[in-house]
């Protein structure tokens, strides 16, 4: 499983959202978008490490490289999690999940959208034959398509 630091995730963060980005650009989008400014060869060395480890690829653009995620964002967000259960939540997600429901920044409709997904989830559990789950998205009801 995938693991960052969090300049790391910082710069994963921008792939994941562009696609693709030179370090000129990845430098660009944290100064501009995350407040956060860095050096040109701060953000090529977080790059190096990441493509290292095998997190990130390049092609070649001119005088540039171009960068891309080989990790999708989705594995890193359930490695992450599963760190945060472990370290921080003596390994139990009912510790998490009561922690996340007593946070007081956390609308009606979100909690009203964490019910739901719970209930979905024990249906699925009551179910003859489990379908697969779906992945919770971040989109609220009635947004997009």
């Amino acid at each position: 499983m995938p693991s960052f630091t969090e300049r790391e995730l910082d710069v994963m963060t921008v792939l994941w959202q562009r696609g693709t980005a030179t370090a000129a650009e990845v430098r660009e989008v944290l100064a501009s978008e995350h407040d956060l400014d860095l050096a040109y060869n701060t953000v090529l060395t977080i790059l190096r490490i990441l493509q290292d480890k095998g997190h990130v690829a390049h092609a070649v653009e001119g005088r540039a490289h171009r960068f891309r995620p080989l990790v999708r964002r989705e594995d890193a967000s359930r490695s992450a999690l599963r760190r945060l259960v472990d370290g921080l939540f003596d390994r139990s997600p009912e510790l998490l999940l009561t922690h996340m429901v007593r946070d007081e920044r956390l609308d009606r409709a979100t909690l009203e959208r964490l019910r739901d997904l719970v209930e979905t989830e024990l249906a699925a559990d009551d179910a003859p034959a489990r379908a697969p789950r779906r992945t919770a998205t971040r989109r609220p009801r009635g947004e997009g398509a």
